[in-house]
């Protein structure tokens, strides 16, 4: 009796598929973890409001989180050893699933439809490339090198910030940055709602929808408050 064996073929696609969810919730899990990130980075952001010192001693008490337990500035380090590790995971899950979608369009037309799916597709692409440029700068500007533009000094944080964004075009490009980061979470969000399952229901998916728009705006709307109100001259040395 000849034994039946299941086709090669099926089996590759069932790992591929495997794969894919796979990365797709690594993209999922790393993106919540740095959606945690920017609300709790934009809440010490808006402390500029409250004005130099206010502002400095946010900045002063993150260094001694965890002492004297953990060294001077030990929590900060953790806290940026786990946020690299989820952006390398976002940005591989990213890349692996990007090439994947690329290779499978083996079809090429004359006339191709740009439908909903294939721009939002893009712009995720695009915005997340813009933003992970953005990133780099911002951590020169304000971690790692301490750029002031102005020549200012760099080891008050506060001052540093106020010298930045009263520079227009650092403003401009903070601004750029924040509606590409907006647009980023809205479709970020969604889709990480859809790789854990929680859009079953058209009343689950009006809900994602409207939470998604809506954390999108709050951070947009929360991260650009700052420097258009250094811009405007409401928040000075």
């Amino acid at each position: 009796m000849a034994t039946q064996l299941t086709p090669p073929t099926l089996v590759k696609g069932a790992r591929a598929s495997r794969t894919t969810i796979a990365l797709k919730m690594g993209m999922a899990i790393s993106g919540i973890v740095f959606l945690g990130f920017v609300l709790a980075h934009m809440y010490g952001n808006l402390k500029a409001f409250g004005g130099h010192d206010a502002f400095n001693e946010y900045a002063h008490h993150l260094r001694e989180l965890g002492e004297p337990m953990l060294p001077h500035e030990g929590a900060l380090w953790i806290l940026r050893a786990g946020l690299l590790l989820a952006l390398v995971v976002h940005v591989y899950c990213a890349a692996v699933l990007w090439r994947r979608a690329a290779n499978a369009r083996t079809t090429k037309y004359v006339m191709k439809k740009h439908t909903g799916a294939i721009f939002a597709s893009r712009l995720m692409r695009w915005g997340g490339v813009t933003l992970l440029l953005f990133i780099i700068w911002h951590l020169l500007n304000f971690t790692i090198g301490k750029v002031n533009v102005q020549g200012g000094e760099t080891n008050d944080p506060y001052n540093l910030l106020v010298d930045t964004f009263d520079v227009w075009w650092l403003t401009l490009i903070y601004l750029v940055a924040m509606l590409a980061l907006g647009a980023h979470l809205h479709h970020g969000i969604w889709s990480a709602a859809q790789t854990l399952g929680w859009t079953g229901t058209a009343a689950k998916r009006a809900r994602a929808k409207t939470i998604a728009f809506v954390i999108a705006l709050i951070v947009s709307v929360g991260f650009s408050l700052v420097p258009l109100a250094v811009l405007a001259g409401i928040i000075t040395k």
